[in-house]
């Protein structure tokens, strides 16, 4: 009688390597820890916080020293000590802007951009984080930024027609505006970024969205500039962490919306980019 021996199949030897998922919350931690790797970004966030704190502080000195002389301008002598401790957030937004843009065109002009797409091939995931990370970073930083402008300047006017305390209606909500404004344009910088895939090209339409286009529509008719000036990025900004309103200006509601309707816009252009071009 013959026996017949079963040949028994090897099982495969499973890889000792983990099988990895690609997960929001992993790619939201690669993007932040690609953040603070690098120098750069130490050295922006160090700028913004020093032009919100340092031309705040200034511009409350300039303001003490002159308050008495009789040769102060008009429009700074109606100043108060939130204006005046907010004075550096027009230098803060073109440095957070800018760590936006370097955020993700950075990763365009090193080519690092093929690595982090082949990581993560569904491609929108990496602009949600980079944008996420980036706002986030700036919120806290502009927040604070704002707080600590606003104790210095504020002891700095004590005694002064500007001075005014927290608890004076409105502070609190400029201050926290004033933070939300340069959080949403760090990310408008890191939508211009994926959008444009230049530093200096995405840089140049931020400074152009931010200063220069402000500036060009005062030249047109008077019935025009009042209709269109107060929906640019900048003048909506300005109206979230204003104190009391001017009537010609949005109310801090309405200005918030529309900088988070430019910001959707910029974000949704990007997206369709980074979705239809290659790398």
């Amino acid at each position: 009688m013959s026996t017949l021996t079963a040949a028994t199949e090897t099982p495969p030897t499973a890889s000792g390597r983990p099988a990895y998922r690609v997960t929001g919350r992993r790619v939201v931690a690669s993007e932040w820890a690609k953040l603070f790797s690098l120098r750069s970004s130490w050295i922006v966030l160090a700028l913004s916080l020093l032009f919100v704190v340092g031309f705040g502080l200034i511009a409350a000195l300039r303001y003490r020293s002159e308050i008495g002389s009789g040769q102060m301008d008009p429009d700074f002598a109606r100043q108060n000590a939130v204006g005046l401790s907010l004075f550096g957030t027009n230098f803060a937004q073109l440095v957070l802007g800018v760590l936006g843009v370097l955020v993700t065109a950075g990763e365009y002009s090193t080519g690092m951009i093929r690595s982090t797409l082949a990581a993560v091939p569904r491609r929108l995931p990496v602009l949600w984080s980079k944008a996420a990370v980036t706002g986030l970073v700036a919120l806290v930083v502009a927040t604070i930024g704002a707080f600590v402008a606003f104790l210095l300047g504020s002891r700095v006017v004590a005694g002064t027609p500007g001075a005014i305390g927290f608890a004076h209606q409105g502070v609190v909500r400029s201050l926290l505006g004033a933070g939300l404004y340069l959080c949403l344009v760090a990310v408008i910088g890191t939508a211009l970024g994926a959008l444009l895939r230049s530093v200096a090209g995405a840089i140049s339409a931020l400074v152009a969205g931010l200063m220069l286009i402000p500036g060009l529509i005062t030249l047109l008719p008077s019935a025009w500039h009042d209709g269109i000036s107060p929906y640019l990025p900048s003048n909506a900004g300005a109206s979230m962490f204003a104190v009391t309103r001017d009537p010609a200006t949005l109310t801090p509601g309405t200005g918030l919306l529309v900088l988070l309707a430019w910001t959707a816009l910029t974000l949704a252009a990007a997206a369709y980019r980074l979705r239809r071009a290659d790398a």
